[in-house]
């Protein structure tokens, strides 16, 4: 979750920017440091927003099964959770949606401020009503992708040795997805990021985590963009590592399999935490989704401690998301009934 946040936040000055007016303003090696965007330094946008919404959906869907028994059903929980965030941007779903209580996550004020929202996600959520929880678009934008990595996190804590509970982690993310992203490699590359994330956090090297996600891939119709992205991805870190050009030839990250593409490629080439983040945000296109997606993959497998300290100390609501990022990795262990007031079960 920090990983993915940092990542936000270094590409949120640049993320319209091309790399030649990167290069121009910041040097060759591009921008290395925060500079401000949206009136402070570190601050995230609606990709680390929407990802602290779907841990919410993720921690009020177990809620609910402890204390119910119904589920988990992550994605409909998860859907209220996502009008909350629209909630934050000063839109109002339609009038049969039901929201939900508010809970903890909605008592932090900086989180109703618009970080450049993207439109298809806040189209598709002013359409949702409470029995149509799907997109009704054809949308692969990569605002299913770049909010995924919640799902992973909880589930890694749930068997993913079970090759049951690989295909849950890949269908749980999916669904979540799809409920803004109508085309399949909208949803299905959240599919594979999430199961990415969740083989790291069991162990699992890079190539063995993206091998797992391809498998689940090939499963689904409509893989195949996702799929031949990230294989592609992996020929250019083998051929061309560490390479911008590289970078551009997967594309600008605005669509899912991109934005997925180019996080893989930065993850597979970084000797470090920084080095692979650098590179993935300093390009043409969607700076901060593939700096949050790429983040994320590499706070998995480098950790907390090894991101810089000069990108976690300025770094907006940092103690909200250690915080909720705790909470998913020991929700199993609670003791549900304390947590219902935090994350109601709705």
């Amino acid at each position: 979750m920090l990983g993915g946040a940092v990542g936000d936040a270094l590409g949120a000055p640049v993320e319209f920017m091309r790399r030649s007016e990167i290069v121009a303003r910041f040097g060759e090696s591009g921008i290395r440091d925060y500079v401000p965007a949206y009136g402070r330094l570190g601050a995230i946008t609606d990709d680390t927003q929407m990802s602290l919404f779907t841990a919410e959906g993720m921690l009020r869907g177990w809620v609910r099964f402890r204390l119910k028994g119904i589920g988990p059903v992550f994605a409909n929980v998860t859907a209220y959770a996502y009008l909350r965030w629209l909630k934050t941007q000063g839109y109002a779903p339609q009038p049969d949606a039901h929201v939900g209580e508010e809970g903890w996550l909605m008592g932090h004020k900086e989180l109703f401020s618009r970080r450049a929202p993207g439109t298809t996600c806040v189209s598709a959520l002013r359409s949702l009503t409470r029995f149509k929880w799907r997109a009704a678009n054809d949308s692969k934008g990569c605002g299913g992708v770049m909010r995924s990595a919640p799902v992973g996190i909880f589930l890694s804590r749930f068997g993913m040795a079970d090759r049951t509970c690989v295909k849950e982690t890949f269908q749980v993310a999916s669904d979540i997805a799809a409920i803004t992203h109508g085309h399949p490699t909208g949803y299905l590359a959240a599919g594979a990021h999430a199961v990415a994330v969740a083989s790291l956090l069991r162990g699992a090297s890079l190539p063995e985590a993206l091998a797992s996600a391809k498998n689940q891939l090939r499963l689904h119709k409509g893989h195949e963009e996702t799929t031949l992205t990230i294989e592609l991805a992996e020929q250019l870190a083998r051929s061309e590592p560490n390479s911008p050009a590289a970078v551009q030839r997967i594309g600008q990250g605005w669509i899912a399999e991109e934005a997925l593409g180019i996080s893989v490629y930065c993850a597979l080439c970084a000797k470090d935490f920084e080095d692979g983040v650098v590179l993935s945000v300093n390009h043409d296109g969607d700076s901060d989704s593939t700096g949050a997606i790429a983040g994320n993959l590499l706070g998995c497998l480098h950790g907390a401690s090894r991101i810089p300290k000069r990108w976690l100390e300025p770094l907006e609501l940092r103690d909200v998301i250690e915080e909720i990022a705790d909470d998913l990795a020991t929700a199993r262990e609670w003791d549900v009934g304390r947590y219902s007031t935090k994350y109601p079960p709705n």
